[in-house]
């Protein structure tokens, strides 16, 4: 049930495409919850989405813009501004892909230009997004900047192959420019550790159904949904995390810090009956 925590609040959000994206779900919530915001993807990406859609919902303006791209996020900045009548208070980061999960090809046979576009759109695309930020002083005091992670961050998952660097990469610049960003203007950067996920992206990764229901046993709470992220990046986004920032915070269920379930427990010794 919303209960108005966005009340007044302005914010941008990336990397809607479709409804089953974490993306689509938090501008549904942040909406619900009062606030105001821009929506945009890569052109290409708008192209392929239902965004357009998700706009009329959310009566929200969409900006293409390429998150590899300096002079696109800086268009960007300014339009949001212009189009919300005023400085940002959140952003949501969610933006991923990488050539060579999409071409199946090896992680230790990696295609390196492939590797360097995965870290580009992936990774340095949330520094671009803080940079662009801060040169216009798009942000409020207190605002938040929120990117959402994995745990193959931490962990070794083979099928996620180099989106796990770049995941790692990613958490690193949320802590850095966070810091940055903390002293230079009271803005929070953070990062979400979800859940696996069934989205259009998640589900590109090989082997991704047999970790999902993996997880959604080891997990004490089972995997955390797409909606249930939408509404912890609200509450990053409002004034209750003001005093949170540089952190990955998991939003797995418990996942992160089960070491094994009695649940798989089980199952393995039936298996091994």
């Amino acid at each position: 049930m919303a209960n108005q925590l966005l009340k007044g609040k302005k914010g941008i959000i990336f990397g809607a495409l479709d409804e089953r994206s974490i993306a689509w779900k938090t501008a549904l919530a942040a909406v619900a919850e009062g606030a105001e915001i821009v929506l945009t993807n890569a052109p290409i990406a708008l192209r392929m989405g239902k965004i357009n859609e998700l706009a009329k919902q959310c009566n929200a303006q969409v900006i293409a813009a390429d998150a590899t791209s300096m002079a696109d996020m800086e268009n960007l900045m300014a339009k949001s501004m212009e189009a919300l009548g005023g400085k940002l208070d959140f952003i949501l980061h969610s933006i991923g892909m990488s050539p060579n999960v999409r071409k199946s090809i090896e992680y230790t046979n990696t295609n390196y230009d492939n590797f360097l576009k995965t870290i580009d759109i992936s990774a340095l695309s949330l520094h671009r997004v803080c940079q662009t930020a801060m040169k216009a002083d798009a942000m409020n005091e207190w605002g938040s900047i929120v990117g959402l992670s994995y745990i193959a961050a931490q962990r070794t998952f083979p099928g996620y192959n180099d989106m796990a660097d770049a995941k790692a990469m990613l958490e690193s610049i949320a802590r850095s420019f966070g810091y940055q960003y903390g002293f230079a203007k009271k803005v929070r950067v953070n990062t979400i550790s979800q859940s696996p996920t069934v989205t259009t992206a998640g589900s590109g990764v090989s082997g991704f159904d047999v970790f999902y229901h993996y997880a959604e046993k080891m997990s004490p709470l089972g995997n955390a949904s797409a909606e249930d992220c939408a509404n912890y990046c609200c509450m990053l986004f409002s004034d209750y995390t003001r005093m949170v920032t540089m952190q990955n915070l998991f939003h797995d269920g418990g996942f992160s810090y089960t070491g094994v379930s009695g649940m798989l427990i089980e199952e393995m010794q039936k298996n091994n009956a």
